[in-house]
Order: structure tokens, then sequence, then C-alpha cells
């Protein structure tokens, strides 16, 4: 078969694929109709919340390195042939000073592999980057406890190292290939245009700049409540206690909308710590952002030349035109399929808790199991299938940044137990729908299936040692 009729052949099975989908659409199902309105407000939220002041933010930093960064220095520290201890020790809590999520994290991977970091390395900073970031941690211990605050960091950098080793190992011959161009090659790098403090000061300014856009609004309560009857998912409101009765409680947040919570699905009212220098940090933000930038516009023409700001703002867009649109792509689909905290989408909320609770007694309720032998079994297998399915779901759900703490919180008050609960945090923030798509253009699928189920069993068999012991 010559390749004008194999092409003429993947057009048809397209077009006949396209006209199936349209002809069995589901357009009288109500649920269907609830879960594209579920995709579409997520894609609108994450397009408002996170595009501007996240993910291009992260691209220009993305190209940034890719342009200042001497790749003799990737290369040095985080290629094929580096000293290992080195390379992962670097790339498993490198990403920890960045408050990114699983799609922030993907412009600045890229930009890392482009410039010759090695699989393995590259793949470590992947995981831990959005896995271990210290505003994820410091608020898992505060709201979710020590223990899985303490957990959830040394699974972020211990597994990091693990799924890198193991993305070497399985793809070595490749990575050896690798090696040895770097090491042709590494001779005939330039001589650096710049002093070294330049460029750090560069890229430091950028990652200063992200942290601060992104710095969250403290608030005077936050009310966690569970939502809905048809099924119960975490959810929270932050903002000023105007009213609280035996029935109602009442809060304004910070776009002064009104939210009244009934009591009976009323999780928690905590207040919100009065740390006066993370109020004066978020008072001062956007001052802060305004001076560094205009500082960046008064040194940058000065440091660098005019071809490579031409390069920087080509690897920007490059990043943005690649990445952007698989991610809302991604969202999308994982809104369609799962909706957002506290709403439903295709797959109802409450399937989802009965599937992770500490015991299975009312999963066996709900299936309505009676025999002896068969309860034992599922009794046995409860903690291996509960971490395996938060870990799946977590790696197919989308995460923002430090949104998974109060979803996993409402889980855990549903009767979520702590393995799963672990596994959730170590597997959803460091993959997600959108980013598997993203990864798949940047190191192909075969890599990018092994990568995610690697990220999933290392996720559950935390979470069934975590859940063991404590």
């Amino acid at each position: 078969m010559n390749k004008d009729l194999q092409d003429e052949w993947k057009r048809f099975l397209w077009i006949a694929a396209v006209f199936a989908v349209c002809f069995w659409l589901p357009v009288e199902n109500v649920r269907f109709h609830i879960a594209v309105s579920e995709a579409l407000a997520l894609v609108r939220w994450y397009a408002r919340t996170h595009v501007l002041s996240a993910v291009l933010p992260a691209c220009l930093m993305a190209g940034a390195i890719s342009t200042f960064v001497s790749k003799a220095a990737v290369v040095r520290y985080l290629d094929a042939g580096a000293n290992r201890v080195v390379s992962y020790g670097v790339a498993s809590v490198s990403g920890a000073i960045l408050p990114v999520c699983s799609c922030m994290v993907l412009p600045l991977f890229a930009g890392i592999r482009r410039m010759g970091a090695g699989l393995g390395p590259a793949c470590a900073f992947l995981h831990s980057g959005p896995a271990i970031n210290v505003l994820a941690v410091v608020l898992t211990a505060r709201v979710l406890g020590a223990g899985l605050g303490v957990a959830r960091a040394a699974g972020g950098i211990g597994f990091s190292v693990i799924i890198g080793l193991a993305m070497h190992l399985i793809y070595r011959r490749e990575e050896l290939n690798e090696a040895k161009a770097q090491m042709a090659t590494a001779w005939t790098q330039a001589r650096e245009p710049r002093a070294l403090w330049q460029t750090g000061l560069l890229v430091g300014a950028m990652a200063a700049v992200l942290v601060a856009i992104n710095w969250a609004r403290t608030g005077d309560v936050r009310a966690i409540f569970l939502c809905c009857p048809e099924g119960l998912t975490a959810y929270q409101v932050e903002g000023e206690l105007v009213n609280r009765t035996a029935a109602v409680v009442t809060v304004r947040d910070k776009d002064g909308r009104i939210h009244e919570i009934p009591t009976n699905v009323l999780a928690a009212v905590r207040p919100v710590s009065e740390n006066r220098l993370r109020r004066i940090i978020y008072r001062l933000r956007w001052p802060f952002v305004l001076l560094v930038l205009g500082g960046c516009v008064w040194i940058v023409p000065s440091w660098l030349t005019g071809a490579e700001m031409k390069e920087w703002v080509g690897d920007s867009w490059g990043y943005a035109k690649r990445i952007l649109p698989l991610l809302l792509m991604g969202v999308l689909a994982s809104g369609f399929l799962l909706g957002r905290p506290g709403h439903d989408g295709l797959l109802p909320g409450r399937y989802v808790e009965m599937m992770v609770g500490a015991s299975p007694d009312r999963f066996l309720e709900a299936m309505g199991y009676h025999s002896e032998g068969l309860d034992g079994v599922i009794r046995l297998l409860w903690p291996l299938w509960t971490n395996l399915f938060a870990a799946i779901m977590g790696v197919f759900m989308y995460f923002s940044t430090l949104t998974e703490v109060p979803i996993v919180q409402g889980l855990m008050g549903a009767g979520m137990g702590k393995g799963p609960a672990l596994a959730l945090l170590l597997a959803g923030p460091a993959l997600s729908l959108p980013s598997m798509l993203v990864i798949r253009s940047v190191m192909g699928t075969s890599k990018t299936l092994t990568f995610s189920l690697l990220v999933v069993l290392t996720a559950a068999g935390s979470g069934m040692l975590y859940g063991r012991l404590f």
C-alpha cells in the first residue's frame, strides 16, 4: 500500500470517528449537559486565574533559561553523563522554591530538557517541582497535620529520585547516545557573554515575580464545607465572617460576594493565621512586581544583545504556542469528566469517595455483598485498591497550586483514609491530564506512559506504607 493511499485511509478513519461521535452524542442526557457546563466553567476559571498569572510568566522564564543559561552549565549538573549524586540531588530539590503546579512546571521542564538535561534528572525535576514546593508542604502540615506534611516532602523528594533513576535505566541506551553527543559538542561551547551573577539575577528576578504574583491572600476566616447532596466534595470560602447562626454561616469573600453555608454541610470555620509578614507581602506584592519589572526594563538592554532579546521572545512564544492549546484542551477534558471542586462532572463525586474510604464498609453496603469469603477478600485487598485508585484519580484530576490541600481535607472528612490521602497528594500535583498531553509532546508517548505509571506506583506504594504505619 503506497503512502498516499495510507494517508487517505487515515483521513477516512478520522472522519468516520468524528461522525460516529456526532451521531451518538447524548445531547438529551442531563448528566452530559452538566459535564459540558463544568468543562466550560473550569476552562474559563483556568484562563482567568492561571494563564496570565502563572503559565505565561513560566513560559517567559523558560525562554530566559533557554536563552541566557549556559548549555555547558546545564550539561555539567543535569546531563546524562553528569555525577548522579549531584544531578539527582539538584533536580529533586530545585523545584521546591517555586509555587508551581503540574502545568506551570511544564515550560521549565521543556526548557531544561532542550538545554541538554538528561532524561532521568529532568523527570526528577518534573515530579518534584509541583509535588514538594515549600508553600504546599507547609500548608499540608498546617491543615492536614505534621505527619502528612513531612511524608509529602519526603515522598516527593525520594520518589522523584527513584522515578528519575528508573527512567534512566529503562531508556539508558538513549541516555548513553545523548551523553556521547554532548561530549562531542562540549569543547565547542562559546565563552559566556556575561557574568554568572548577571544571569542568576535575571532568572531569579523572574522567579521572584512568579512567586509574588501567585502569593495567596490570607483573608479573615476559611469556611470549609462539603457540598453537595449528590456527592460530597471539599469546597472552601475565604473572607469576612458576616454572621453565624445555628442554621447558616454567612461569609463575604474578597470579591464582595455573599456565601450562605448551611451548618449541616459545614466541616470547619477556622481563623486564618494573622501572620504579619505574610500580610505585608500580600499587600506589597504588586509594588514589588512593578519595581522588579522596572529594574529588568533598565538592566536588560544593558546586559543583553538585540539578538539575545529576539531569541528570548522567540523561545518564550515557542513554549506558549506549544503548551497553551494542549493545556486548555486537557482542562476541558478534565472538567468534563471530573468537574470542579463542589461540582460533579460526568463522573459523580460520591463514587470517588465511596472508593477511597478508610474501610470498605460503605463500598460493601452499596454493592450489597453478604458473602463472608468475598467480604474477607475485599477487606484484605482494600488498602491496595484504595491507594491505587487515589493515585490514578490524582493523575487524571487537575489541581492548581495549593488547591489539593482543602480538597483532600474534605475527602478525609468524608471518610478517606490517610494512605489514599498521601497517594493523592503525591500523584495529583505531579501529573494531570493537561500536563500529560504536553509531556507527550516533549518526550514522546512511550516515555510519558512510563513516567505516568511510575508516578502512580510510587504514590500508591507510599500511601500503603503510610497507612500501615500511621
